[in-house]
């Protein structure tokens, strides 16, 4: 039976082939051939399509069926375990992995069967960053961080670098608003001997239509979402229609956070952006205070795409530190640690100067 795994192999000397964002295309680092998404996509289709319809077939049957006789197993932990097409070797993936690469020969491996149906991304946003500018990142977010320690940055090692698609939920919609304020023009005057203050009272109102598009909302639990809040933006002008040629040589997962579910941190911080933007028409008072406020985005329209993210795993006393970067932009997040030495050394070196300052103040006094 066919294998429900495909490797993307150069057609020239069947060395690994890798999407390099640089130039766009697929490169073979042993012999140096690239080959464009065009090429790859013609000459996979077929391996794409049947390896497609092993994997569903084999979700379909029994486990105990579809493990003897398409060389899929079910195991009690939820893995899964593949056969690599290129050296046999087997492969264990969660649930959601649909690109990875074989540990024993490096062949970039794509599940074809984890995009079928709905579960086909949309779009993908190609990686256009490397591993190699990820570590550059990360060595020029360590700059200027005084309360870092040392060590840290000395004897610090990155442990693992990933560059994965993570699967994202892009959001369209728009935002109806309503809200009242009771706002305030305080005017003061001199009147004889006396100082005079005069409040006038406003009923304001504002009301109106927001149009939002793209709102990224990840659908992988495996990522933390403010993380991959903080990786905003993406430029959405560079989304492909989806294409598994630009997988090879990254992982890739598949959405296990449903559209409706996401849709709920979409719409919450849709309404924010519409409140605020209400709020900030409503200058030129004393004061401005909402009373009564409707705010909801009835419907939306959900699109899933695969955007780029390297993460960076580092470690210092025992304990891991993670990093994500936007494979597009650059933009970089993590928590790093505070050498409490450092801290208290920079704290005495304010505190004691201001305390003798004060002291000379109150000597004079």
């Amino acid at each position: 039976m066919p294998s429900q795994i495909t490797n993307y192999q150069c057609p020239a000397c069947t060395g690994p082939l890798h999407f390099v964002g640089s130039s766009g295309r697929l490169e073979c680092e042993y012999c140096g051939s690239s080959y464009s998404v065009q090429e790859i996509e013609a000459l996979y289709a077929d391996k794409e399509e049947a390896a497609e319809q092993a994997g569903v077939q084999a979700q379909s049957a029994e486990a105990a069926q579809a493990a003897e006789e398409y060389s899929f197993q079910q195991g009690a932990d939820g893995l899964k375990v593949y056969s690599c097409p290129s050296c046999g070797a087997e492969l264990f993936c969660d649930e959601t992995t649909a690109a990875t690469s074989c540990p024993y020969c490096g062949n970039p491996t794509v599940v074809p069967s984890q995009f079928h149906g709905q579960r086909k991304p949309d779009f993908v946003l190609p990686f256009k960053l490397d591993k190699a500018a990820a570590v550059a990142a990360l060595k020029n977010y360590y700059k200027g961080k005084k309360l870092l320690p040392r060590a840290f940055t000395d004897q610090n090692h990155i442990e693992e670098i990933r560059g994965v698609y993570v699967p994202f939920w892009l959001f369209d919609g728009r935002v109806s608003a309503d809200i009242r304020y009771a706002a305030t023009r305080v005017r003061s005057f001199t009147s004889g001997k006396y100082r005079i203050t005069e409040t006038d009272h406003f009923d304001v109102r504002r009301a109106g239509t927001l149009d939002f598009r793209r709102i990224p909302a990840d659908g992988s639990k495996k990522m933390p979402d403010p993380m991959m809040d903080s990786l905003e933006p993406f430029d959405y002008g560079e989304l492909k229609p989806f294409s598994t040629a630009y997988l090879p040589g990254f992982l890739a997962d598949i959405y296990d956070v449903s559209a409706d579910e996401a849709a709920e941190r979409a719409v919450r911080r849709a309404c924010s952006t519409s409140i605020a933007e209400m709020n900030a028409t409503t200058g030129g008072y004393a004061s401005c205070t909402p009373v009564s406020q409707r705010v909801e985005m009835p419907r939306f329209t959900a699109h899933y795409a695969l955007l780029p993210v390297w993460m960076l795993a580092t470690r210092w006393n025992d304990k891991t530190y993670l990093f994500a970067m936007n494979g597009q932009t650059g933009k970089l997040i993590g928590d790093l640690p505070v050498s409490m030495g450092r801290w208290w050394a920079w704290f005495f070196g304010i505190a004691g100067p201001l305390a003798a300052v004060l002291a000379a103040i109150l000597f004079l006094m």
